[in-house]
């Protein structure tokens, strides 16, 4: 597997020249002349993972706005005393790598790539530009890779336009249309593609129901009615499993020369009041010996006091979280069953919410590890667990919120979008109070593509971290 990462840098743009003699002198007799679509999709799925797993996008923003992770040294982007050179990761490496070795694959002729092949990858480019807007908002969609300085599309926009492009996707994945290779997630099993698929859509119903709950409602319904079906079990679940150096979990290989991360004092304290057997998972104990207890960091301080917690006092996230080979969870099992049950709670489906909830919990707490059933039990039996039909959001946001632990960018989507848990700004952030509600869109979009930035920001609102989103406005 990593030969054939390595060859997907010789996967470029074929150069054209005016002249016969020098194509001809210019070959590569043993090079490949076009990019392959199993190698694409390789890097692809590798890329992605980094992209959704690593620092700039996770443990360095979201993980910290939603206070999973804290920092106990650097800060600075925990008080979000930050710049839109902090966001760009996520826009470069989505647009110029992924959605663009995607519609690579997508526009190949049926002999580079079959139909599986593209449906896959446009499944992939559908979660891409769904990170990309529920980070930014109004995002370059319908123009993106066929103009040099594309036009934004509203998120409304986008979330529509999504959710036809995975119909179509679910249209092109059949086990009767070819073979797939370079799939280091579902390893070419078509069935959990398309399960992938119906489970995207069900999630944006759920991202445009508080806006458009007509249109969400029947996005709910055609996900969980459509025979390919939905993630349904932990085996289900889409991730990348890495393996050692230098293919390991970025999270991993930040900790083998980095000591700046903390778990949060928020979630711990959460689980430490739930006794919820997920915190040894979620926290190392504090290296020193005599502390004998999980303690989390502070969100939002100072240098000096964030500092002063002590290193040694304060607990590591979890093991299970840095290892060479800790999976990049994308989309859980756990995930699903909650949004099963929100979409009951809300009237678009039928099935009952409370059960839903509570298999949700269960699903988190397997795909961790932990499979006691009397522990299972008592932890749904608590007074502060179990489900509230009056205020499905709170019980569903609060558990969804521990369940969605170190994957920083969905739990950041979902913490504006149900507006649970109730978190509050740590005492030296600089937004008046305020966590962020959207990452700044990239200082080059100002300057390479300004009048599509402009007409976006004048629609949407200031291009700051405070302004609330289309599906977050309430």
């Amino acid at each position: 597997m990593l030969k054939k990462l390595s060859y997907i840098i010789l996967f470029g743009l074929t150069l054209t020249s005016c002249s016969d003699t020098l194509d001809d002198i210019n070959k590569n007799p043993n090079a490949t002349e076009t990019p392959l679509a199993p190698y694409l999709l390789t890097g692809t799925l590798k890329q992605g993972a980094d992209l959704y797993w690593g620092s700039e996008n996770n443990f360095n923003s979201s993980l910290l706005f939603v206070q999973h992770w804290a920092k106990i040294q650097y800060t600075e982007p925990d008080r979000y005393d930050v710049s839109n050179t902090s966001f760009t990761s996520l826009w470069n490496t989505g647009y110029a790598t992924l959605i663009t070795d995607l519609n690579t694959i997508i526009n190949f002729p049926d002999a580079q790539a079959n139909s599986n092949y593209k449906g896959i990858a446009l499944t992939l480019r559908s979660w891409t530009f769904l990170l990309l807007t529920d980070a930014y908002g109004s995002i370059p969609y319908k123009e993106a890779g066929l103009k040099v300085t594309p036009a934004y599309n509203t998120q409304k926009e986008v979330y529509t336009g999504l959710l036809e492009d995975l119909a179509k996707a679910q249209s092109l994945l059949a086990s009767t249309n070819g073979t797939v290779t370079g799939d280091l997630v579902y390893k070419g099993d078509v069935a959990k593609w398309k399960k992938l698929v119906n489970s995207l859509r069900l999630r944006i119903a759920l991202r445009i129901s508080d806006k458009e709950p007509a249109l969400a409602k029947q996005a709910a319904i055609d996900a969980t009615s459509d025979a390919g079906g939905l993630l349904s079990s932990n085996a289900d679940t889409f991730k990348f499993t890495y393996i050692s150096s230098p293919q390991q979990n970025p999270a991993s290989a930040w900790f083998e020369t980095r000591d700046d991360f903390r778990i949060s004092k928020t979630i711990v304290d959460k689980l430490t009041e739930l006794s919820d057997p997920r915190l040894p998972v979620y926290a190392q104990l504090p290296s020193d010996a005599t502390v004998g207890k999980y303690v989390g960091g502070g969100n939002g301080l100072s240098n000096s006091d964030a500092n002063s917690q002590g290193f040694a006092k304060t607990s590591k996230p979890g093991t299970y979280f840095l290892t060479s080979t800790s999976p990049a969870v994308i989309y859980s099992y756990s995930e699903v069953l909650f949004n099963l049950a929100e979409a009951a709670a809300r009237g678009f489906i039928s099935g009952d919410a409370e059960t839903l909830y509570k298999n949700a919990i269960t699903a988190s707490f397997n795909q961790f590890g932990i499979t006691d059933a009397t522990a299972i039990s008592n932890y749904l039996n608590q007074a502060g667990v179990k489900y509230d039909a009056s205020n499905y959001a709170k019980s569903i946001g609060t558990q969804k919120w521990i369940a969605f632990y170190g994957q920083g960018l969905d739990a950041f989507t979902e913490w504006r979008r149900l507006d649970y848990p109730v978190l509050t700004a740590g005492p030296a952030t600089v937004l008046d109070g305020k966590i962020p509600s959207r990452f700044f869109y990239p200082g080059t979009e100002q300057s390479l593509n300004g009048v599509s930035y402009q007409a976006a920001i004048a629609a949407q609102g200031k291009d700051l971290l405070t302004t609330k989103l289309w599906f977050d406005a309430k």
